[in-house]
């Protein structure tokens, strides 16, 4: 087996620069850092990880449980992560909860079991007790989409209550008064705070809250489409939709095509999320911004600051949502 010693003497520089060039450390230089990999690479040396962690006492890995893999909403906040944790040479671990509570806590204890430095979690199904309870163990962790009081310098958040609110006050600052809701799953505490905030603008508008012109939805596009039916079921007259996502919106704005009603001549549709796709529609979707990169990368700084000791990273705990006017939404 090769060693670092062998690659020093190799490259012509101390065992000290090799460990720093694996370690990706900022200090070498450039010219030196080609010398150690082009060494490496003639001598075929593989850095052993196993022997460094044991030294260490760190593995360099991060778990990251996520509910599923489908869509473009998580991967944009695990590639916020992941160029944080890559800059700084740590790898991640990824696994699916798929909001289920016992896949979820199985999930957490396979990435543990593998020795994991921190976790980056956003789940949906465990109990806030169950993480306040993790979080006051060993492992450094941090709660994505999520806020939890009594662990709150542990959670990376957006601020849905507002972002819902900004939503419907969009709608009723074009003059919409009859507004259908399209809500996701509601044991979802973002689905629930979402929700809050629609009912808030309606009420300061002095407008009432109207039950039956809301529908619970999963989050997934057939949803959107499935909850317009069910308003038509019901023969509730609205002039706009608010969906939690922006998913669902185009499926309810597929939905009212489908039922003679164009968007947004006939019927206003706003979504939630800004994902990649809502710019690229015709018309392109009104939307709230959720920033989930910017989520994404501050989960992996508070990663760095908690678990590396790296106290050089700024971050927020609460991020922001603002609204992005496209062309679903128009006067009343």
């Amino acid at each position: 087996m090769v060693t670092i010693k062998q690659v020093s003497e190799r490259a012509g520089v101390s065992s000290a620069t090799v460990s720093r060039v694996i370690n990706n450390a900022d200090s070498v230089k450039e010219n030196t850092r080609k010398l150690v990999m082009d060494a490496m690479a003639d001598l075929g040396y593989r850095h052993n990880v196993l022997a460094a962690s044991l030294a260490s006492n760190k593995t360099n890995t991060v778990g990251y449980v996520v509910p599923e893999l489908h869509g473009s909403f998580f991967g944009s906040m695990m590639a916020g992560s992941e160029q944080v944790l890559r800059k700084a040479n740590k790898h991640m671990f990824v696994a699916t909860g798929h909001s289920d509570e016992s896949t979820e806590k199985k999930e957490i204890e396979a990435l543990l079991s593998r020795r994991c430095d921190a976790l980056i979690l956003h789940v949906e199904a465990v109990s806030d007790d169950y993480l306040i309870n993790l979080a006051r163990q060993d492992v450094p962790l941090v709660v994505v989409n999520r806020y939890i009081e009594e662990i709150g310098e542990h959670c990376i958040s957006l601020d849905n209550i507002r972002g819902g609110y900004l939503a419907t006050r969009h709608l009723i600052e074009l003059g919409h008064t009859s507004i259908a809701y399209v809500a996701g799953a509601m044991f979802k505490a973002d689905s629930v705070n979402r929700l809050e905030g629609h009912k808030q603008a309606l009420a300061e508008a002095g407008l009432q809250y109207n039950e039956s012109l809301t529908v619970e939805g999963n989050f997934q596009a057939k949803s959107g489409e499935d909850a317009i039916r069910e308003l038509a079921r019901r023969d509730c007259y609205y002039t706009a939709v608010a969906c939690a996502n922006d998913e669902m919106a185009c499926g309810a704005i597929n939905a009212l095509a489908t039922m003679g009603r164009s968007v947004p001549r006939d019927v206003s549709v706003i979504g939630y999320d800004n994902i990649d796709f809502a710019s690229y529609l015709t018309p392109g979707l009104t939307t709230i911004n959720y920033p989930v990169r910017d989520i994404g990368t501050m989960a992996a700084r508070w990663i760095l600051n908690h678990a590396y000791g790296d106290h050089k990273m700024t971050m927020s705990h609460v991020l922001e949502p603002h609204l992005v006017v496209r062309g679903t939404t128009k006067r009343n």
